[in-house]
């Protein structure tokens, strides 16, 4: 991780985007919320909703890298809104201050099943698959997420 510019990937769960009858306007927002916040966006991919499918891509995209994934879709009520089951499946450790901190940004925010959590030297987040509500639950933590990669990769000895 680049002590300035901390990396992040994007991850849209989406079977519209995948077949190709939805825009991926929520992936799009959230790269640029994090570039314009400071991350090194270096990867962006898609994948069909499901807890198999989330679960696979996730641990593709987390081997070997030290950042954030910010998820966008799946949190939802629908049957196949499954990526917090995907992630729960994935992650090593949960962080449930960043998960409860994202529900609060507005009273919809309620609604989203989205988790958050660690695996090795990565953060994993799931927001909506809303373009605006994905923005607002990433702005709800991004102050906090440069130092939660710093003290993840233990680069942070202020304390």
């Amino acid at each position: 991780m680049s002590e300035d510019r901390p990396q992040a990937k994007v991850l849209t769960c989406s079977d519209g985007v995948v077949h190709g009858t939805r825009e991926d306007k929520s992936g799009a927002a959230l790269a640029g919320f994090l570039s314009e916040h400071g991350f090194d966006v270096v990867e962006r991919r898609v994948t069909a909703d499901g807890e198999d499918n989330v679960a696979a891509v996730l641990t593709e995209m987390s081997a070997g890298f030290a950042g954030l994934i910010a998820s966008t879709g799946g949190t939802g009520f629908a049957p196949r809104d499954q990526t917090p089951e995907g992630t729960r499946s994935v992650v090593e450790r949960e962080a449930p201050g960043l998960a409860e901190a994202m529900r609060l940004c507005n009273p919809l925010g309620r609604l989203s099943r989205g988790v958050a959590g660690v695996r090795g030297d990565t953060i994993i987040v799931n927001t909506p698959g809303s373009t605006k509500g994905c923005v607002e639950q990433l702005e709800a933590i991004i102050d906090v997420l440069p130092h939660a990669l710093r003290l993840l990769h233990d680069t942070d000895n202020s304390h």
